[in-house]
C-alpha cells in the first residue's frame, strides 16, 4: 500500500512578519502510524524540497511521543528535506492521500490548482483523501463531477473557530476552516476544543486539530486494510 503525504510550502503568517508552515505533530503522528504498519509513504509539496515547519510546533508544550521520535529521526528528516514537486505527482501511483495541517495550507494548498486536481482525481478513482486540522482548507475549491463542492452533504470536521480564536489568529488567516466547510455545504461537527476528534464519510476523512492527527490516520489505515 502506498500513501502520498502533501505538505505546505508556505511559510509566512499573513502580514505579521512571523513564520508558519506545517505542524510537526500532524505530520509525525500519521507518518509513523502508517509507516509502522507497512505503508509506503511519499512526501510532496507545491515547491518540492524542504517544507517549512511551523516554529511554534517545536515548542516544549507541543511535544508528543511522535514529535520526539521525529526529532531523533535523521532518516525521516532527510526524506522530508527532499519532498517531490506536487505537479509531478500522479494519483495512479497511490492508494490514498493525507494532508497534514499547520496554518500554511490556508494560503497555498487551498488555492493550488495541482492539489485541487489531485484531490478530485483521487475521489474520482475511489481513493480516500484525509486531512487534519487546518488541512481541510484543501476542500475550499474542490468539486464533485457534477460541479458541487466536494464536501457538500458530507460529514466533515476541521480546526474550529473557537480554536482559531484561542491562538488569536482569527483576523490573520485568509479564511476560517469551520466557516468555509459549512459554506461549501459540509455537515460540520466538532468535539471539544483541543480534544481528539475525527470523522469519516465515504472517501473523506477529516480530523479537527493536532490531537486528532493520529485518530485520522487510524481511520485511514482501517479504510486501506
Amino acid at each position: 500500500m502506498k500513501v502520498l503525504f502533501v505538505l505546505t510550502s508556505h511559510d509566512k503568517l499573513g502580514e505579521t512578519g512571523e513564520k508558519t508552515g506545517f505542524w510537526i505533530e500532524e505530520f509525525a503522528a500519521p507518518y509513523y502510524l502508517l509507516k509502522d504498519n507497512g505503508i509506503s509513504i511519499t512526501l510532496a509539496s507545491p515547491k518540492g524540497g524542504q517544507p517549512p515547519i511551523d516554529p511554534k510546533s517545536k515548542e516544549p508544550d507541543f511535544q508528543t511521543a511522535s514529535t520526539k521520535r521525529f526529532n531523533e529521526d535523521k532518516e525521516t528528516k532527510e526524506i522530508l528535506s527532499s519532498t517531490v514537486k506536487l505537479e509531478t505527482v500522479n494519483q495512479a501511483d497511490y492508494d490514498a492521500v493525507f494532508y497534514p495541517g499547520g496554518h500554511g495550507p490556508l494560503w497555498d494548498l487551498a488555492e493550488d490548482k495541482n492539489s485541487i486536481a489531485l484531490i478530485e482525481d483521487f475521489i474520482k478513482n475511489n481513493k480516500p483523501v484525509a486531512a487534519v486540522c487546518h488541512a481541510p482548507a484543501i476542500f475550499k475549491h474542490t468539486k464533485n463531477a457534477d460541479g458541487t463542492p466536494l464536501v457538500s452533504g458530507k460529514k466533515v470536521t476541521g480546526f474550529t473557530n473557537g480554536e482559531e480564536e484561542g491562538v488569536q489568529l482569527t483576523d490573520i488567516v485568509p479564511f476560517l476552516v469551520e466557516d468555509m466547510l459549512k459554506r461549501n455545504g459540509g455537515i460540520y461537527s466538532k468535539g471539544d476544543d483541543w480534544a481528539s476528534y475525527a470523522v469519516e464519510d465515504g472517501l473523506l476523512i477529516t480530523g479537527q486539530n493536532p490531537a486528532s492527527s493520529e485518530l485520522a490516520a487510524e481511520l485511514l489505515l482501517k479504510r486501506l486494510s
